[in-house]
């Protein structure tokens, strides 16, 4: 009698597109809400292991992207409204290229005489150097590069990937528990007898409110951009773009359509996040914070503008509502806000002073710049008064950092990035009908004009936790401008 034929197992069929398009999403979808969470939780992703970390988010979800098919396909809208953005990215990434790269020395002297004449005067291998490169410091530049390019790779996955409604809402929702949670715990840690930055004891700013975050005007300058999206997402929540509601009972009802314990808990978010501004102490927090509140009310009356007479108690709603956060935060801490306006105060900070000696670097840097991220190498030679105290790693504002280290042609191509996508979000806000994206839209261009004031005055943009938070809202704030339901 013959033994049995052992069955043979079939073999496991390789698997497909279809299986593995819902994980690579997951990666994609948690990735960008891991990122939103933990980047400002080790003292706002200031320390190198912290960027790092970062980095190898953004590479891990952009590889998920490339192997993710199909693609997610772009709304008409939103493609065309795209366009010439790409070449702006090529642009001012084969820019930064050029910085690093060595190029014939006496190239670099016909082009760019400031870098020359800076490697001339430091450089002690000058006399040797047959080729040098723009940027004072290549290799700084180029660790620079790498960063940047994890915040370009987190606002690329955003607009290609956050297409529906619910994706939108759900990091909005993110990043108002983010915001909520810092301006909550630094209101905890200004009443502890240690306080602590979450990992590491609290050493500076003790009596302001700084949560995760070392310095009190970059907390600020997080919860200055999640407060209007708060709103705006508030706005959206109770339909108050609803034109032509027939009716206070009409109106009432589309209000509480969502919940209304969901627009309580975003309303005491507001709230909480405005004392925070106002406890953080930061003068420019303060301006920031009554510019955007002012700035709804502003851009709500534009929206009503053409509507009829009746429509006009949404928009005394709505000034009424931000005038009343207003009014709660400032009363809380509105006093020590006000000492630091003091100009003896503005006067011992040197700030003007530090601004004339980046001016200088601007105007030896005019075209090309000292190189992406070089500004703390750079400064030194500029400075007119020793000390270390006076040795800046930024320039306590955004622009004039830029215009060092890009030049103008580096800062026409990243501005002109920004503002393509901030300018067409405004067009395109400007005509829409829909409630839910008049108001999501609104809260994002309020939390850009609040970047651009802040900029003025410090470096905000130029800390890791909130480059993401800034890829995050102004891609978010584009892609929703021109969302549509299928």
């Amino acid at each position: 009698m013959s033994e049995p034929i052992a069955a043979v197992p079939a073999a496991v069929p390789p698997a497909s597109n279809a299986d593995r398009r819902p994980l690579l999403r997951r990666m994609i979808d948690r990735g960008l809400v891991a990122l939103i969470v933990l980047s400002p939780l080790p003292a706002a992703s200031v320390n190198e292991w912290s960027v790092l970390a970062i980095e190898l988010a953004a590479v891990l979800m952009a590889a998920a992207y490339v192997l993710l098919e199909p693609k997610p396909r772009l709304g008409a809208g939103l493609a065309r409204s795209l366009k010439g953005t790409r070449s702006l990215v090529a642009g001012f990434f084969a820019f930064v290229g050029l910085q690093v790269i060595p190029l014939p020395a006496e190239l670099v002297r016909w082009i760019s005489p400031g870098a020359y004449a800076f490697r001339k005067l430091y450089d002690p291998g000058f006399a040797r150097m047959s080729f040098m490169s723009l940027s004072v410091a290549p290799a700084r530049t180029f660790e620079a590069a790498l960063e940047l390019t994890a915040y370009f790779i987190i606002g690329f996955l955003v607009l290609r990937t956050v297409s529906r409604g619910r994706d939108m809402r759900t990091l909005l929702y993110v990043l108002i528990g983010s915001g909520a949670f810092q301006a909550l715990y630094g209101l905890y840690e200004l009443t502890a007898a240690r306080p602590r930055i979450l990992f590491y004891p609290k050493v500076f700013s003790l009596e302001s409110v700084t949560g995760t975050f070392v310095n009190r005007s970059h907390l600020s300058g997080y919860l200055e951009v999640i407060v209007p999206l708060a709103v705006g997402l508030l706005i959206a929540r109770m339909h108050l773009f609803s034109f032509g509601v027939k009716g206070v009972r009409e109106r009432l009802t589309l209000m509480m359509s969502q919940g209304l314990a969901g627009n309580l808990l975003i309303g005491a978010a507001v709230v909480v996040m405005s004392i925070g501004i106002v406890l953080s102490h930061s003068r420019a927090g303060l301006v920031v914070l009554v510019s955007c509140l002012l700035l709804f009310v502003g851009l709500s009356a534009l929206a009503f503008g053409r509507v009829r007479y009746r429509e006009l108690w949404v928009r005394n709603f709505i000034r009424v509502t931000v005038l009343v956060i207003l009014a709660a935060a400032l009363w809380v801490g509105v006093g020590t806000t006000i000492q630091r306006f003091a100009l003896d105060n503005l006067l011992h900070e040197d700030r003007p002073l530090y601004w004339a000696n980046a001016a200088g670097l601007v105007r030896d840097f005019l075209v090309f710049g000292s190189g992406l991220g070089t500004f703390a190498e750079a400064y030194p030679a500029y400075e007119k008064r020793g000390g270390p105290e006076m040795l800046l790693v930024h320039a306590h504002n955004d622009y004039l950092e830029s215009l060092a280290e890009l030049g103008l042609l580096g800062t026409a191509l990243l501005l002109g990035l920004v503002l393509v996508l901030a300018v067409r979000s405004y067009l395109v806000w400007r005509e829409r009908r829909n409630p839910e994206v008049k108001g999501l839209v609104l809260g994002g261009i309020v939390a850009l004009a609040g970047v651009g004031i802040h900029a003025v005055t410090d470096f905000n943009l130029h800390i890791p936790a909130n480059q993401v938070l800034f890829a995050v809202f102004l891609t978010l704030t584009f892609t929703a401008a021109h969302y549509r339901k299928p």
